[in-house]
C-alpha cells in the first residue's frame, strides 16, 4: 500500500468543492444514466471533487457508479460515503482505489461503552487504506450520546480522520457561522469541511472559516436533495469560488 497522503494536498486547487452524486432514480438504469449526465455535468462545470453517495441508490448501485467514475480515469479526486455502514465505505474505496471516504460520524454518536470499540475499528480501517477519511462531528442526523464536551470529542475525532466534517440538523440546513467557528476554534489547524446547507450567498464566509466545502442541494435545480442537479446552478457557484480563489 502507497503512503496515505495529506488530505488537503489531494486537490489541485485551494478551497476545493467536493460535489455529491445521490443515485437518484426510479429504475436501475435511470439510476445510472442520471449519475453518469451529472458526473458529466461537474467534470464540465469544474468541480474539484465529486462523492458517490448511496444516498437514494443501494450499494449495489453505488458501486456500478464508481465502477463508472473510475473507468473515466478523471484528473480529480473521487470519494465515496456509504450510509450506514461505514465499513463498507473503506471496502469500496480500497477496491477502486478512491480518494476520500466520508464518514458521517467518527466520535460521540455511540455509548461511551463502546467508543473503544469505535477507536479500534477507525485505527484497523485506516491502517489498511491510503483513502482520506472525512468524519462527521455532531453531525446530522447523528445520534449525540457523548458525555464529553465538543473540544474534547474534536481531539478525539483528530486521532480518526483527516479532516472534520461539520453540518447543522438537517440536509439542506445551512450550518451557522457560530458551529464552524466552535469547531475552528478547537480543531486548529487540523482540515475543517462544512458538510451541509451551503449555497451561494453563503460559501464564502464559511470557506474563510473551512478548508472546503461538500455541495449537494444548492446544485439542484430546486436547491433541495430531491431536485435534479442543473448546469446553471453549478456554473453559477463554480464562477463565484474560481473568482473568489484568485482573490486569494
Amino acid at each position: 500500500m502507497s503512503e496515505k497522503k495529506v488530505f488537503l494536498d489531494i486537490f489541485n486547487t485551494r478551497k476545493p468543492i467536493i460535489a455529491m452524486i445521490h443515485l437518484k432514480g426510479e429504475s436501475e438504469a435511470e439510476i445510472q444514466e442520471r449519475a453518469k449526465k451529472e458526473i458529466a455535468i461537474y467534470v464540465e462545470e469544474g468541480v474539484d471533487c465529486i462523492m458517490m453517495e448511496n444516498y437514494y441508490g443501494d450499494f449495489i448501485q453505488l458501486e456500478k457508479a464508481i465502477q463508472y467514475i473510475v473507468s473515466l480515469k478523471l484528473p480529480i479526486p473521487i470519494g465515496v460515503n456509504c450510509l450506514n455502514l461505514d465499513s463498507m465505505g473503506f471496502y469500496l474505496a480500497n477496491k477502486y482505489e478512491l480518494d476520500i471516504v466520508q464518514v458521517d460520524s467518527v466520535v460521540g454518536h455511540v455509548k461511551q461503552r463502546d467508543e473503544a470499540t469505535l477507536q479500534a475499528f477507525f485505527d484497523l480501517e485506516r491502517g489498511r487504506t491510503k483513502a482520506c477519511l472525512i468524519g462527521g462531528v455532531r453531525f446530522k442526523y447523528q445520534p449525540e450520546l457523548s458525555e464529553k464536551s465538543l473540544s474534547e470529542d474534536l481531539n478525539i475525532a483528530k486521532t480518526r480522520c483527516d479532516a472534520v466534517a461539520v453540518t447543522q440538523n438537517a440536509t439542506g440546513e445551512e450550518t451557522s457561522m457560530e458551529k464552524i467557528q466552535e469547531f475552528r476554534d478547537s480543531l486548529g489547524e487540523f482540515p475543517l469541511v462544512v458538510a451541509a446547507g451551503v449555497t451561494d450567498d453563503n460559501v464564502l464566509a464559511q470557506l474563510a472559516i473551512c478548508d472546503a466545502a461538500i455541495v449537494g442541494s444548492c446544485f439542484k435545480d430546486t436547491k433541495k436533495d430531491t431536485g435534479d442537479v442543473s448546469r446553471e446552478n453549478v456554473r453559477k457557484f463554480m464562477k463565484l469560488i474560481k473568482k473568489h480563489r484568485e482573490a486569494l
